[in-house]
């Protein structure tokens, strides 16, 4: 009878992933994780480095630290201080594993360039500072394939466009939203976006031509806030509230968003479920703020479209979660995910796998993924053009890359500011400094430099060996 087939199980290469913490050494100890409140990740992790947000007296500001470099975080190790009141969002950027964006309450989102080595002292001095939000900014997040595009949302109600290369607004999106945006989300080549709001709204965005395409009223009927990203094909994902305050899922098709594909109810726990999806395996990681557990389903084609696969469950809650890039997954140990999990003093790497016996590289669970390099430049995103992300194979594992300088390169900067310090006739200007001489002094610079670095570099390795010494003899 067509009854009992409903039960066969369904088949998938996913219903066996489990997760697990690493061995107590490998985590990162002694972190004063921020106490902010904010549905913000409070961490960002790439092939190189985790980032955390810190609590910090009097400013804002965040710790870097190699992903190598686990076990007790030294008190003076350096931290990233620029910004004037606290840090809300970190992101690093896709195309460049030594590039952050980090968003503040103190209004300004900067880009920092972080260095392979560990600096001595705190970085302080952001590539570039872009300012234009009236209020505290909350959310940042890199475009997907084109290059130096950083979107930032803000409590001012606005999504702004930002070309880092030339430290320049792009586009401001500033009569889309009524109400304080919760979250925002690019699609996978980055030609929408998809937003949720205070105002109880989902919607699908076209920046470029500064429309929104679809919306849905009350996805979740409940009153906190909603989250909402793409899947595969389009479609979108959300996380709310039901009417009676149980936590729901939803998936919807933007061609029909008025009725959900799906809808289901889990628990009622006040958290906010932060969704994060890895495209190459459809699996969807639900995390709650303050939850102890992170929950995973499969999205497919067939009824009932998101499956429920397992969860990871814990004693301790979970301050916020980082979630790796696929590229920086170890594909020899079968892991598929890696969250970075933030307790009030440490973080907690939690790896997700998927059993196989076999050594040999399993290629059904690795199908080439998003690599380092942009598929597009800003003006030819902002021009119209859509690009796919460039795939790379894993089959080797991923080897990250060396330390590439952003250069922020201000349009026409001599066009809008007068030449700093005493007006000089214009004589000895025009004689002492002719362009050869210019370029000879810029090269110096350039020498002097790479010297500074070579020495912060020596004498960094010189403290840690000063120190390992000093240990070694308490």
């Amino acid at each position: 009878p067509p009854a009992m087939s409903r039960r066969v199980v369904r088949q998938s290469k996913f219903r066996h992933v489990f997760g697990q913490p690493v061995k107590a050494d490998q985590m990162y100890e002694d972190i004063r994780v921020s106490k902010v409140t904010c549905d913000s990740s409070f961490c960002a992790v790439n092939p190189k480095f985790v980032a955390i947000i810190v609590e910090s007296g009097g400013g804002g500001a965040f710790i870097v630290l190699p992903l190598a470099k686990t076990g007790r975080v030294d008190k003076n190790h350096p931290l990233v201080t620029g910004h004037t009141a606290p840090v809300l969002d970190i992101d690093w950027c896709p195309h460049n594993d030594n590039v952050i964006a980090s968003a503040s309450e103190d209004t300004t989102v900067m880009v920092w360039q972080i260095p392979d080595y560990v600096p001595v002292r705190n970085i302080t001095e952001p590539v570039v500072t872009l300012e234009g939000h009236s209020k505290r900014v909350s959310i940042i997040s890199w475009h997907p394939t084109a290059r130096n595009v950083l979107l930032s949302a803000g409590c001012d109600n606005l999504v702004i466009l930002w070309n880092v290369g030339t430290g320049e607004m792009l586009l401001a999106l500033d009569d889309m939203h009524t109400d304080l945006i919760y979250n925002v989300g690019w699609n996978r080549n980055g030609s929408l976006l998809v937003t949720t709001c205070k105002d109880k709204k989902v919607r699908v965005i076209d920046p470029r031509k500064q429309q929104i395409i679809a919306e849905k009223t009350k996805p979740h009927d409940g009153t906190r806030p909603i989250r909402a990203i793409f899947v595969a094909d389009g479609k979108i994902f959300t996380t709310g509230f039901s009417r009676m305050s149980e936590r729901q899922l939803g998936l919807w098709d933007l061609n029909n968003f008025e009725e959900p594909i799906a809808l289901q109810e889990m628990d009622t726990s006040n958290g906010v479920l932060l969704p994060f999806y890895d495209a190459d395996s459809s699996i969807v990681y639900l995390c709650g703020k303050g939850d102890s557990s992170i929950r995973y389903f499969e999205i497919t084609d067939e009824a009932p479209y998101v499956h429920y696969l397992n969860t990871y469950s814990s004693k301790e809650p979970q301050r916020g979660m980082g979630f790796m890039p696929k590229r920086g997954l170890d594909v020899s140990k079968c892991e598929i995910a890696r969250f970075f999990k933030l307790h009030e003093r440490k973080c907690e790497p939690i790896v997700m796998t998927v059993p196989r016996k076999s050594d040999l590289f399993q290629d059904d669970l690795y199908p080439d993924t998003p690599g380092p390099e942009p598929a597009l430049e800003a003006d030819e995103w902002l021009s119209g053009k859509d690009a796919e992300p460039i795939l790379i194979s894993l089959r080797d594992g991923y080897v990250p890359i060396k330390n590439r300088e952003l250069k922020v390169v201000k349009k026409n900067i001599l066009d809008s500011k007068p030449p700093p310090g005493p007006r000089r006739s214009h004589s000895t200007c025009d004689s002492d400094y002719s362009p050869p001489a210019l370029e000879e002094v810029l090269e110096e610079i350039r020498a002097l430099k790479e010297t500074v670095q070579a020495q912060e570099k020596r004498i960094s390795d010189l403290e840690n060996k000063l120190c390992q010494f000093t240990n070694g003899t308490d």
